[in-house]
């Protein structure tokens, strides 16, 4: 397995995260190595919350919420998933298969020894993060999640997935603000049926067929107000080879640009939308085991949702209606967008502290 790794030159200078870098090595199916990175903050004697990020962002994301997190008395372990941040990058798009992903961060955490933790998922984060706990019950004793889900999707009709396979196949070239359109409208679909996976289908489309996906661009655009012009201005740069030194880039755009010295560093960024199962394929199995954990899971289990994120809107609903954990918690909707850790880190750590210091005194 071709295997990346980010010269650590490239987090030179990145404000609001002193933190000293934590690495534990895992082996891949191949018997490869995979370096993976995470921040550890906090008291070592006080509750510990795992925190895992998603796609295409980094554990910079709770760099807002760990100083909150700290002063409240919580250890925060916060890794960079394989394929992010200061963690290595597979280079191929098979090695970033659902399963394998939970593999290693299984790796990581029985390697680390992690236990009495309270996870905490956004993103990707939850797919596999809800994965782990379901893997690892006894590591585990309360979870939390945000924007995020556990997919399983076994009655999409052969019809509809035909039809979204076809589109993800096919030449039509979709561009960042085609792409956007469609998906934004995900929140809107009505609740009809499946068409939730048709619109997301413009996201895996559009991140497989773009080798240099803009994750500076799409992570600031959800986390900072920016004009469309200057946007565009920074896409045409980075079209022309000059993102690096783009006059239109932000400070965010570079901090989640950093990972990514070059495209080829890019592949989980691309990859991983097309392993959301959204339609019935080979994490089925995974998935209906780890839900019939989740269905007898009687420790605390909080949701914590922005409430305007059309991709998870009504995220929540499942978990309320199946986890017997989920009784009784103070669930919130507190906004932030997709990306309510870094728009609402404040709110976002006292809630999560306040769960985790009631739950561990009860």
């Amino acid at each position: 397995m071709k295997i990346l790794r980010t010269p650590d030159h490239c987090f030179d200078n990145i404000p609001e995260y002193p933190f000293e870098p934590h690495y534990t090595t895992v082996k891949t199916h191949d018997g490869s190595d995979i370096r993976i990175h995470h921040i550890d903050e906090g008291p070592r004697d006080g509750p510990v919350i795992l925190c895992l990020h998603g796609q295409p962002v980094w554990s910079y994301l709770y760099a807002r919420m760990i100083p909150h997190l700290v002063k409240a008395g919580i250890r925060v372990i916060a890794p960079d998933l394989p394929g992010y941040g200061k963690s290595d990058k597979p280079a191929a798009r098979e090695d970033y298969s659902y399963q394998r992903q939970v593999d290693w961060m299984n790796q990581w955490l029985v390697a680390n020894d992690f236990t009495n933790l309270t996870f905490f998922g956004q993103d990707w984060g939850g797919l596999i993060g809800l994965r782990m706990v379901a893997d690892n019950g006894d590591r585990f004793a309360r979870v939390a999640i945000g924007n995020t889900g556990l997919p399983y999707n076994p009655q999409v009709p052969p019809e509809v997935v035909e039809e979204i396979i076809a589109f993800r196949n096919s030449e039509k070239r979709l561009t960042l603000f085609s792409m956007m359109k469609e998906v934004k409208k995900m929140g809107r679909t009505g609740g009809k049926r499946h068409d939730g996976a048709r619109l997301f289908a413009h996201w895996q489309k559009y991140t497989w067929q773009t080798p240099d996906v803009p994750a500076g661009i799409i992570a600031s655009s959800q986390m900072e107000r920016r004009s469309p012009l200057i946007v565009a201005l920074e896409l045409f740069t980075g079209a022309i080879g000059l993102r690096k030194i783009s006059p239109f880039r932000t400070q965010l755009s570079k901090i989640y640009e950093a990972p990514f010295p070059s495209p080829e560093y890019k592949m989980a960024v691309r990859a991983m939308p097309t392993q959301v199962p959204t339609m019935p394929e080979k994490s089925l199995e995974a998935q209906k085991k780890a839900w019939d954990f989740f269905e007898t899971f009687e420790k605390p289990f909080l949701c914590i949702g922005a409430g305007n994120d059309p991709i998870t809107v009504g995220f929540e609903k499942p978990f309320l209606e199946k986890v017997p954990g989920t009784k009784g918690q103070p669930h919130a909707t507190i906004g932030g967008g997709h990306f309510l850790q870094w728009a609402k880190a404040e709110e976002l750590s006292k809630t999560l502290a306040d769960f985790i210091l009631k739950n561990s005194a009860d």
